[in-house]
Formats: C-alpha cells, sequence, structure tokens
C-alpha cells in the first residue's frame, strides 16, 4: 500500500522515481496525484524491493530538525510559564476580624506617660533591735496589732547583763562609802587646822592688848622702853603665825575638796556603769518606742539574738507611699516632682516622684511616689498597685493606640483597613513613621491621617504579604 498521507504530490514523484523504469504506471504522475489518500496500490514484489533499498538521507534530517524544533518550543514555554509565575503575586491571606485589634487615627492632645507595677510601702519604718545579747523568753503581740510607744511587745534575758548590773551596783555602793569615808577624814583634819589657826589668832590677840599696856605704861614712865619693843617683837611673830595658819586653813580646804572630786568622778563613773547595765536590763523588755502597727516580727521565742539584730519593724499605717518599678528604657524620662496617678485597685490617688533609685535591678529602675491624696479602704503595706507617671503632653498631634511592634522614632509596617470596620473586607500594608511613644499610644509623624484605621495586633506572621483579606 502506498499512504500518501505521508508525502505531497511532489513527494510522491520522488518517491517514484525509481519505480519509473520497473513500471509504466508509476512512469504516469498525473495518475498518481488522483489516488486517493490510503488506497491500496497493487506493488509487485520486484517494486518493494525497490522502494525498501532507496536511501532517503533528506527525510532523516528534516525530522532531526523538526525534534530540535519541539524541544526549542517546548524550553521555551517552560520558560515562559515560570516568568509568568514569578510575576504573579502571593493569594492574600484571610484573617478573622474578631482575632485581632483595630486602632483609629485621632488627632489632638497625646499624654506621654511610663507605667509599672509595684507595692505600697511606708514612708517611715522604725525599726526594732535588740538591745543587747539574750533570748527571747516572752512575745506578747503579733503583726498587724496597733501599739503604743511603751508597750511591752516581747520580753528576753541576758543571766551575763544581770551579773554585770549586780556587780555595778555594788561597785557603785563602794565607792559611795569611799567618797564619805574620806570626806569625813578630810573633815575632822580641817578642823584641827582651824582648831590650831583659832589658838594662834587667840595668842596674837592676847599680845596685841599686851603690846597697848606696855605702850601705855612707859608713856606714864612706869615701864622701861625694853618691855614696849619685846612686846611689838611677840605681836609681830603672832600676827604672822596667824595669818599662816589661816592660809593653811583655806589651803587645805581647797586640797579636801579636789580629794572629794576625785571620788565623786569615781563614783559617777561607777553610776554610770550601773546605769548602762540598768537600762539594758530594762530595755529587754522590749518596747517599740513610737506610736503605730506592729508590721514585722522577726524572732520567734527561743531564739538567741546579738545585739543589734532586728527583733521588728513598727510603721505608720496611714504615711504610706509607692515603690514602683520602672522599665530600664522608659527611666531615662523621669524627674523628681513629675505628677503621677496610683492604682490600689480600690480607687486612684494623685502623687508625684519623690525619688529614683540610680541602680538597675533584673531591667528595672525603683521610684518612689509620694501619695498627695487620701488612701482609700483596704490601703495596707505591701499592697500591689499600678502606677502611671505622666511625662509630658504633646498638643494637637496625629496618634493612635501603640502596635504591638512600635519602637519610639522608628518606621514601621502597619496594615490600614480598607473603608471602614464594620464593613471592612481588606487591609493594605503602608509604612508609618512613628514618633514618641507613650504606654498605650504612640506619636504618627507620616503615612496615615486622620480617620484612618490600622491593625494594632502582632501580625509579624503575615510580614511577607502586602495585603490580608479581612473576614
Amino acid at each position: 500500500m502506498f499512504d500518501c498521507g505521508t508525502a505531497k504530490s511532489h513527494e510522491r514523484a520522488d518517491l517514484v522515481a525509481p519505480l519509473l523504469q520497473t513500471s509504466a504506471k508509476w512512469n504516469n504522475i498525473n495518475w498518481l496525484n488522483r489516488v486517493p489518500c490510503g488506497t491500496l496500490v497493487a506493488v509487485t514484489a520486484k517494486e518493494r524491493s525497490v522502494l525498501v533499498d532507496i536511501a532517503r538521507p533528506e527525510l532523516k534530517r528534516k525530522k532531526k530538525i523538526r525534534r530540535i524544533g519541539y524541544v526549542i518550543g517546548a524550553v521555551l514555554v517552560a520558560i515562559g510559564i515560570t516568568a509568568g509565575l514569578m510575576h504573579l503575586q502571593p493569594a492574600a491571606p484571610s484573617v478573622d476580624k474578631s482575632t485581632v485589634w483595630p486602632g483609629t487615627v485621632e488627632r489632638g492632645q497625646m499624654t506621654i506617660d511610663v507605667r509599672g507595677l509595684g507595692t505600697l510601702v511606708p514612708d517611715v519604718v522604725h525599726v526594732i533591735s535588740a538591745p543587747a545579747d539574750g533570748t527571747v523568753t516572752q512575745r506578747y503581740f503579733l503583726p498587724g496589732t496597733p501599739v503604743k510607744a511603751n508597750t511591752v511587745i516581747m520580753d528576753m534575758t541576758n543571766p551575763q547583763l544581770q551579773q554585770e548590773a549586780m556587780d555595778a551596783d555594788y561597785q557603785l555602793k563602794g565607792a559611795k562609802a569611799a567618797y564619805e569615808q574620806t570626806k569625813a577624814l578630810l573633815e575632822n583634819q580641817l578642823m584641827d587646822k582651824r582648831t590650831a589657826a583659832a589658838a594662834i589668832s587667840s595668842q596674837y590677840q592676847t599680845e596685841l592688848m599686851v603690846k597697848e599696856t606696855k605702850e601705855q605704861l612707859f608713856k606714864d614712865g612706869l615701864a622701861p622702853e625694853l618691855d614696849v619693843k619685846t612686846a611689838e617683837v611677840q605681836a609681830t611673830q603672832l600676827q604672822k603665825q596667824d595669818e599662816l595658819a589661816e592660809n593653811e586653813v583655806q589651803t587645805f580646804q581647797n586640797s579636801m575638796q579636789s580629794q572629794l572630786a576625785v571620788q565623786e568622778a569615781t563614783i559617777s563613773q561607777k553610776k554610770a556603769l550601773y546605769d548602762l547595765y540598768s537600762s539594758q536590763l530594762n530595755q529587754l523588755h522590749v518596747r517599740p518606742g513610737v506610736d503605730g502597727m506592729f508590721q514585722e516580727l522577726d524572732v520567734d521565742v527561743g531564739t538567741r539574738v546579738a545585739q543589734g539584730t532586728k527583733l521588728g519593724v513598727v510603721t505608720q499605717p496611714s504615711d504610706l507611699k509607692a515603690q514602683l518599678k520602672i522599665a530600664e528604657t522608659q527611666a531615662n524620662q523621669l524627674l523628681i516632682g513629675q505628677k503621677a496617678e496610683v492604682d490600689t485597685h480600690n480607687g486612684i490617688i494623685p502623687g508625684h516622684v519623690t525619688r529614683i533609685d540610680p541602680h538597675v535591678d533584673n531591667g528595672t529602675r525603683t521610684v518612689d511616689v509620694k501619695l498627695d491624696g487620701p488612701l482609700p479602704e483596704g490601703a495596707v503595706p505591701d499592697l500591689s498597685v499600678e502606677g502611671t507617671i505622666i511625662i509630658d503632653k504633646l498638643q494637637n498631634v496625629l496618634y493612635v493606640g501603640r502596635p504591638v511592634h512600635g519602637d519610639e522614632n522608628s518606621t514601621i509596617g502597619l496594615f490600614k483597613v480598607v473603608g471602614p470596620w464594620s464593613n471592612a473586607t481588606r487591609a493594605e500594608r503602608v509604612q508609618v513613621e512613628l514618633g514618641k511613644t507613650s504606654v498605650s499610644n504612640v506619636q504618627i509623624l507620616k503615612g496615615l491621617n486622620v480617620g484612618d484605621t490600622v491593625i494594632l495586633s502582632d501580625m509579624s506572621a503575615y510580614d511577607a504579604f502586602p495585603a490580608i483579606d479581612l473576614k
């Protein structure tokens, strides 16, 4: 059979050219062209051998070129499809509106503040310490009890201190006895010297009268001049002895006072030691020293403590302050005197900053806030509170709720909702330049306008998408 579907008319001529010499029917080209495709044409064995044995290299070359064209076409089609897929935008993911947190841009006053957790602590703390070494033998009150300054809250004992107080008492009594003995001895000696001085003074006065008598007798011619001169000499000597006796009495009296002063100093020393031991013994009946609330007890009955050991704490329950823990990254804007608000969960109390701890502890700094308002019901030391410290107030600025990821003075990507939030179905990513930040708001410098609604939730899982579908 000759398949005309595989060869055109001129190809048929080429195909049958070798047969022209073997058969007259093959020499008639017109007849061959009129043969319908698929028609069986009788071919003799001689003609079949001629057709099979003839080589056709041009057909192989054409088939090879055709196959190469097919491969090149397939490669070009694959490259085109790949390039098209690369330029296709990824399909926008769907996000449930109920799982995200939107915020609307506003213009107005924006308060810059920082917040921190903390507790109420006493502004004045009175620490009760052990007055001496001893053992706690009795406890009369537990923490939370109001006490007076002279209320005995516990008793302590110290046998050694009791013995030392007793010895000091005996030494004081001995010093007083020695003083009295010395004083009596000195007074007796003083009396003897005064007696001797009085005798000499009496002799001097007598000699003066004898001298005056002899002078009168000499004037009357009844006594010789020698008697007068002798009387004058004796009177002069007795005068000197009288003066010396008086000086001796005065000198001894002064020395007696000095000797007694030494004894008095010894008595004072012994008395001070005895008073110290007595005071320490009395202080073993431990008292708070101030009126207030017995806030803390640090020892149990039977505990032996050294002098100066902390036994407890007394505070003024009406005089409390807030101690807040502020993140160190936010504390650099704090100043003494800045206004604050303290939330006790039973009321908000105004206050102001009085102290900023210069040290950092676990990434926070401690800030003391003095409370300017009355304490609400239930406000006690160690009560957990939340504090807000106002840093500044910006006027007429664009602001929105603070995104989960939004640092001060940075540029971030936010999904801006297309249309009103109530019926929004799509949100597109925009670049937003941020300014100052507070705890709950952030200033908008560029990228958003008043009324724009953005998603403030953590959308980091959709960073690779320019838009999201809302459902």
